[in-house]
């Protein structure tokens, strides 16, 4: 592939669409993304151009798209929020995969879930699970990703747990905590990503890292890293929640949903496949252990406002 060649990036200011981009800008790549927040600071300054999704003016969007020759899509919703909803981030997808197709893209590189399934009796998953149909419908040439639970720096999830065992004397487990998690380091993530890209096969497969944590274990392992105080309690899974909301009502924000918690224990965040992230969370914690959880991370403040 030509250095020359246009690679575009759904949320290239957001977490993994981020180390999407910049591994792109250091091979040398044109970048482009998409992105809800167009009128954002853009970290990449002149070496990235911003266009807004277009998903209401899908010739727009059709026109942004042409002359690239693939497209790295990141674009989903982590619950409902307003008039964004599970069936609307759907509908969204689909609009962006057939302007992706007319305007000539020549490879989709598209980021899922471990466990994705149309038929899933749980949105997000039920969601991620139709649009890989809708991608194999399009006859794209395509490169399905499927992370487990993604950690870095600017996660939410890792990084908000930490936060409230450093605020907090306790710390709620929903249920007996024995349900896993295969956490995968957002840069093998990256890496994952634009390695398929230049692939020429179709493909769906996994992204996770070489670690399987139970939730219990998880949550020792963090509290040994960042040295915390707080103490573990378990709770039923509504009572972990109500537990939830009330924080989230505090910081305004979002900390966790029933559909999160169900995903979680029905041990959906771990691959039955080999791992190909190398990086794990234990000694990443290790590494970053003086600045995980020192700020919550708002999912409203990143995503919707």
């Amino acid at each position: 592939m030509k250095a020359s060649e246009l690679n575009v990036v759904t949320g290239a200011f957001s977490f993994t669409g981020k180390y999407i981009t910049e591994r792109l800008l250091a091979m040398g790549k044109n970048v482009m993304t998409l992105t809800g927040h167009p009128k954002r600071p853009n970290p990449f300054g002149s070496r990235v151009s911003v266009f807004p999704f277009n998903f209401e003016k899908p010739k727009e969007l059709i026109k942004n798209l042409e002359g690239a020759a693939i497209l790295y899509n990141t674009y989903w919703v982590r619950f409902p929020h307003g008039s964004l909803t599970f069936e609307k981030a759907v509908e969204h997808t689909e609009i962006l995969i057939k302007a992706a197709k007319e305007a000539g893209i020549k490879r989709i590189v598209h980021i899922s879930i471990t466990n994705a399934d149309m038929d899933s009796p749980l949105p997000y998953f039920k969601g991620k699970g139709i649009i890989e149909k809708a991608i194999i419908d399009s006859k794209l040439s395509y490169a399905i990703i499927r992370p487990t639970v993604t950690f870095g720096i600017e996660d939410i999830l890792i990084n908000n747990i930490a936060w409230l065992l450093r605020k907090s004397p306790v710390f709620a487990i929903p249920g007996t905590g024995e349900y896993k998690l295969q956490p995968v380091f957002v840069e093998d993530l990256a890496d994952i990503a634009i390695d398929a890209s230049n692939k020429k096969e179709n493909m769906i497969i996994d992204a996770a890292g070489p670690e399987i944590y139970t939730f219990e274990e998880l949550v020792k392992l963090i509290i040994k890293k960042i040295h915390s105080k707080a103490v573990i309690i378990y709770l039923p899974p509504k009572a972990a929640l109500s537990a939830a909301k009330v924080i989230g009502y505090m910081v305004k924000d979002i900390l966790l949903t029933k559909d999160e918690i169900d995903g979680l224990m029905s041990n959906l965040l771990i691959s039955k496949e080999k791992a190909r992230g190398r990086a794990g969370i234990s000694d990443w914690l290790e590494k970053n252990a003086d600045i995980v959880g020192t700020m919550h991370a708002s999912e409203l403040e990143r995503h919707y406002r």
